[in-house]
């Protein structure tokens, strides 16, 4: 063993050691500490056994066994634990070291801990990594953001660890500064809930109503992952809907139908509040999960609202199939053309020069959400690095306009049979809407000035110019002056 590690890394949970190995067996020296100790020495006989990893029992002793300028990585629970261990370090620094939090971290959070440690004289990243327990070990995705000036120090480790895509560039690279790693992170999660809950609802409209068995959505699903949806999650999804318990049962048939969260899609959708972007797909996947934990209420009503009874599909299965593909293929577009929309609106709130194709290219490998179909969203972004909307791409014109009958039967059809499909459809009210070149916002509009006197702007004056009217005869000529658009 060399006489001082590479990098030292905090919290020996299932990410942690997951990362531990993987930076060893890339050639790092790891040191270990984890704050109920015996757990590091659990893994340095375990797991770790007869690998490049140190282990240590304080802090103190973790940073007096790493070479300069000293990387700590933190993989500790989100929120209090984080600052509390930035707090214990900052006094056994030196000026130029560097703190690092890999956890889900809300990006104000980091953004604020970046300023703080930097006015301590030391440096902070913040960065998303995705991809689990498989992708920790054999290869993550990485967002890293923070301090500009800990990259060049941490690049060659993270370039290393993370995952490829087919020509070998690594998927991590540099986001921008202060919160910008975590919050592109953020957006990741937020779509993966989108993507989830898409692929819930094709699931219950395949289940109840075209009423197909296990193993027949396990080959579905297998055949659409050799298509333009491949990707990790439908990958899994077949997987899941072969899995057989011992006594040769469907584990998935037993799964009580009540789903959890972190919160990291929550933050998302109040992100997306925040900045007036619509993201309202990932919105309804958040509500569906809370939907879903009120499981005794939704039995109870079950029993006594009135619904569609027994609505049963009746034409070309195939052909239903096909239009099912589609309308999620679409669906997934506007999931991520929502999610980038959020991404550039922050870049120009929080001053950060975000790469957009890059932010695809480093989501092409190891991260949840990673498919083919990225790739063409990084084509899509070289082409026009200012593309306002992914739907506003050529490529991706076309994919809607074959798509556009196939989602609205499948929408049709779910409403008719009364399955909930809320994320689909939400997909769809989204597209309808940006494509309306008049919506109805001049009737809200003028209900707004009517009983708060908040003004209007005129089709035939220049915009900026605000009016008022009074509707009643009886209001006078004060307005509110909190007109936003």
């Amino acid at each position: 063993m060399k006489a001082k590690s590479d990098i030292g890394l905090v919290g020996l949970a299932v990410m942690g050691e997951n990362l531990v190995l993987n930076m060893e067996s890339k050639g790092f020296q790891v040191s270990v500490f984890n704050r109920t100790v015996e757990k590091v020495d659990k893994f340095i006989g375990g797991r770790g056994a007869g690998k490049n990893i140190v282990g240590t029992h304080s802090l103190e002793e973790l940073v007096a066994s790493l070479e300069k300028p000293r990387r700590v990585f933190l993989m500790v629970k989100a929120g209090k634990p984080v600052d509390e261990f930035i707090d214990k370090l900052i006094p056994l620094l030196d000026e130029g070291d560097i703190i690092i939090d890999g956890g889900n971290s809300h990006f104000p959070d980091t953004a604020r801990r970046t300023e703080y440690v930097e006015s301590k004289g030391l440096l902070y990243i913040g960065t998303g990594v995705s991809g689990g327990e498989e992708g920790a070990l054999k290869g993550p995705s990485m967002m890293p953001g923070g301090s500009p000036a800990a990259w060049p120090a941490v690049k060659p480790i993270f370039q290393s660890i993370c995952a490829k895509v087919a020509d070998g560039s690594p998927c991590c690279d540099w986001v921008g500064e202060g919160g910008a790693g975590h919050f592109v992170k953020m957006v990741h999660n937020g779509i993966e809930y989108g993507d989830i809950q898409l692929i819930c609802e094709c699931y219950q409209i395949m289940k109840d109503y075209l009423g197909m068995t296990n193993e027949e959505m396990h080959e579905t699903f297998a055949e659409w992952n050799r298509g333009d949806l491949d990707s990790y999650l439908v990958e899994i999804t077949r997987d899941i809907l072969a899995k057989k318990d011992e006594d040769g049962k469907y584990v998935l048939d037993y799964i009580l139908d009540t789903a959890g969260q972190k919160g990291t899609g929550k933050w998302t959708a109040i992100s997306s509040l925040d900045q007036g972007v619509p993201l309202t797909l990932i919105g309804e996947a958040v509500y569906a999960r809370c939907l879903s934990a009120q499981k005794e209420e939704r039995v109870a009503a079950s029993k006594v609202l009135e619904g569609p009874k027994g609505v049963k599909f009746t034409g070309d299965r195939k052909a239903f199939l096909e239009d099912l593909r589609k309308a999620l293929f679409a669906a997934k577009v506007v999931s991520y053309a929502q999610g980038y929309t959020l991404m550039r609106s922050a870049a120009k709130e929080y001053g950060w020069n975000l790469n957009y194709g890059g932010i695809a290219l480093m989501w092409r490998g190891g991260c949840i959400i990673r498919s083919v179909f990225l790739g063409k969203i990084k084509e899509a972004f070289d082409k026009n690095p200012e593309l306002e909307n992914l739907l506003m791409d050529s490529f991706f014109q076309q994919k809607m306009a074959e798509s556009q009958q196939s989602w609205r039967n499948v929408v049709a059809a779910a409403v008719v049979a009364g399955i909930p499909a809320p994320a689909i459809s939400a997909a769809l009210e989204y597209y309808d809407g940006y494509r309306c070149d008049r919506l109805p916002a001049n009737l809200l509009q003028a209900q707004r000035d009517y009983f708060g006197a908040h003004t209007y702007e005129r089709t035939d004056r220049p915009r900026g110019e605000f009016f008022h009217t009074n509707w009643t005869g009886h209001g006078g000529d004060t307005v509110a002056g909190t007109y936003i658009a």
